[in-house]
């Protein structure tokens, strides 16, 4: 009877080694996700949830290879090059140049960006609604919220007319694009634009040297990639200054900055696995419109107010989603 078994307990063990081959090598859909920061955080963790939200669990019936720029973007290329020898059936993004990377690695295989600036602009997609190509998910660019930004700007300091701007280089995807419609409308409002460029940390400090020269009542700061890994930076300064500022990004006041307006990139995040959802079960992303944000943060700091000995006006505090005090 033991002689019977055992060649039947080898030949059921053979059959999961495999069934577990077969899963390893294709059948589990493979997302690579490519991110120029250092590593996870609540986006990410917003991404998985949406992933578990619609029945994918990572290490089960989801894999997802994670790779890291570590705010080293040369490395964006290899590591997208790296993602698509692995044969993944989906990109996932962070940021324009990510999917940049992605799209010169990526031949056809579906590109889904988590958040990105504008991507008509840089030639990712044909259009919002009907991207074509290979590449679709989310922006966070629309040309109405840098006016509401200044708005809310103005309203904080109402004595405000000089407003500074902290841009990138023209030579970077969004550096003119953002002064170009900073500009417009701040000139709306009856503001006027004073602009300052800075490539890289070392010019910060020139940068706000500038504004204060040019005695700014205000400061409008551009969401870059270099001014997110170096935001605590710009807070210090900022405040050192004794400059209002409005952010792009909620994490300028988490790090100590006045006050932010721009989307909920969590939300993005959770909503870049309905496009991963819908391309794996054969929608093509040429199908899918690019969606823009539909929920907007603004979150005030009232520690960096005080400590520029600035007051909030109540009707400004009473629309903020969220007051760190």
């Amino acid at each position: 009877m033991a002689k019977k078994i055992a060649p039947l307990l080898f030949a059921i063990t053979a059959l999961l080694v495999v069934n577990l081959a077969d899963a390893q090598q294709g059948s589990i859909p493979r997302i690579g996700y490519l991110n120029p920061r250092s590593g996870p955080g609540t986006r990410e963790e917003a991404f998985r949830q949406g992933l578990r939200d619609l029945g994918y669990i990572e290490g089960k019936n989801i894999v997802i290879e994670y790779r890291w720029a570590a705010g080293n973007y040369d490395q964006l290329p290899a590591l997208a090059a790296e993602l698509a020898r692995l044969k993944v059936n989906v990109y996932v993004t962070a940021a324009t140049r990510p999917t940049l990377a992605a799209q010169e690695a990526s031949g056809t295989t579906p590109i889904v960006m988590a958040e990105v600036g504008d991507p008509v602009a840089v030639g990712l997609v044909a259009s919002l609604a009907r991207p074509g190509g290979n590449i679709t998910g989310l922006t966070v660019y629309s040309s109405e919220l840098t006016g509401k930004r200044l708005q809310l700007l103005k309203e904080v300091v109402p004595r405000a007319l000089r407003i500074g701007a902290l841009a990138s280089p023209p030579s970077t995807i969004y550096g003119e694009l953002f002064v170009r419609e900073t500009d417009a409308a701040a000139r709306e409002l009856g503001l006027q634009l004073r602009p300052r460029v800075a490539g890289n940390p070392s010019q910060f400090e020139g940068a706000f040297a500038a504004f204060s020269k040019e005695k700014v009542h205000a400061l409008i700061v551009q969401i870059s990639p270099v001014f997110m890994d170096h935001r605590t930076r710009i807070v210090e300064l900022a405040a050192k200054r004794r400059i209002p500022v409005m952010y792009e990004d909620k994490m300028f006041p988490d790090a100590g900055g006045l006050m932010s307006y721009g989307p909920n990139h969590e939300d993005l995040y959770r909503r870049a696995a309905y496009f991963v959802d819908k391309i794996l079960k054969g929608t093509k992303p040429a199908e899918l419109p690019v969606e823009q944000p539909t929920h907007l943060d603004f979150v005030i700091n009232l520690k960096a107010a005080k400590q520029i000995g600035l007051t909030v006006p109540p009707n400004v505090l009473a629309r903020a989603d969220r007051v760190i005090r």
